[in-house]
């Protein structure tokens, strides 16, 4: 699997609406055209609400 690119994979989620969750993210990714790597990355998420992209960015960091 592809390492995790917060920067890769902030770029599928602009104009993403904040708070969302796990899915919401994952629904958004793939409807700006994510590929299948970016979207087993947001898979690995914690279910939980992110507030900001920042959130998302600092999850996806922490993701081994």
């Amino acid at each position: 699997m592809a390492k995790a690119n917060p920067i890769q994979v902030q770029k599928y989620l602009s104009g993403m609406d904040y708070p969302a969750d796990k899915d919401e993210i994952i629904d958004h990714a793939k409807d700006q055209g994510a590929d299948d790597d970016i979207v087993q990355i947001l898979q690995q998420l914690p279910e939980k609400d992110y507030k900001t992209a920042a959130d998302v960015s600092k999850a996806i960091g922490q993701i081994e």
